[in-house]
């Protein structure tokens, strides 16, 4: 049964789904982008707490799972950091339709406490640490597959950096695996996720500014259903569409699609 026709409110919803005859194996497999990866497993918790069903997170680069999902990994759901690869997904005919735009994001310039680096807005001191020395690594994301990193590299191009940076490049899979590098001391710092950033874990571990957004192309994030997609994947759908899971999104740093 498809619930994606469905107007309900979402207790009605919720009532409705727990009333279905036992569906305890249906778990789908959900492929995130890894910039989600704090804000998502909260959302995912209050759709348990309010469910009572569960989904099974995936974190990684956007770019990745669209060339894992078209040659066919099992995954009900998508929610990518670059709707481009939604997009090419459903000319492909592996989604449902278009999908729906969730959020759109931002990128910070990060610097351990360890670091010589200063975290300013306009990376004057990025620059100067780059003549003089100090800096040695930085980390980004492959920008060859994960939209924060080419997000990283159009900021590091506007503010006429790229070509002095990247020989000191540290490339993470994923921007979960940058914000590692740039975390750990093991670069001077690094350009990853805001809704990273903002999270405890990672905020007590150095500091850091917002890059103008206007640095970059927007990172519209979508989310859409694979044609494989079970009752709990359409009702997982939904949830992140209602007014609890924005309100996470929005606290995680993420800017809600315009009339959200």
């Amino acid at each position: 049964m498809r619930l994606r026709g469905f107007t309900f409110s979402f207790a009605l919803m919720f009532a409705f789904f727990n009333s279905l005859p036992a569906l305890s194996a249906d778990v789908p497999n959900i492929a995130a982008a890894s910039d989600l990866q704090f804000a998502l497993q909260e959302v995912a918790a209050e759709f348990t707490k309010q469910s009572g069903k569960t989904v099974k997170l995936s974190f990684g680069s956007s770019g990745n799972y669209r060339r894992q999902i078209a040659e066919g990994a099992p995954f009900e759901l998508f929610l990518s950091a670059d709707e481009a690869y939604v997009s090419a997904l459903a000319k492909e005919g592996k989604t449902v339709d278009d999908g729906v735009l969730y959020a759109l994001g931002r990128i910070v310039l990060f610097v351990p406490k360890s670091s010589p680096v200063k975290a300013d807005v306009d990376l004057k001191d990025l620059a100067a640490a780059l003549q003089d020395g100090r800096l040695k690594k930085f980390a980004i994301a492959n920008p060859e597959h994960a939209p924060y990193g080419r997000a990283a590299r159009e900021a590091m191009m506007h503010a006429g950096l790229w070509k002095a940076i990247e020989p000191k490049l540290v490339l993470g899979e994923n921007v979960s695996q940058a914000a590692q590098f740039a975390t750990s001391g093991a670069t001077q710092g690094g350009i990853f996720a805001y809704a990273q950033a903002i999270s405890p874990t990672i905020a007590a571990q150095g500091e850091f500014v917002l890059i103008p957004a206007e640095w970059h192309t927007p990172l519209r994030q979508r989310v859409v259903l694979m044609r494989n997609a079970g009752d709990t994947a359409n009702v997982f759908y939904r949830y992140l569409q209602s007014p609890p899971a924005r309100e996470i999104f929005k606290r995680y740093g993420f800017r809600l699609p315009d009339g959200q």
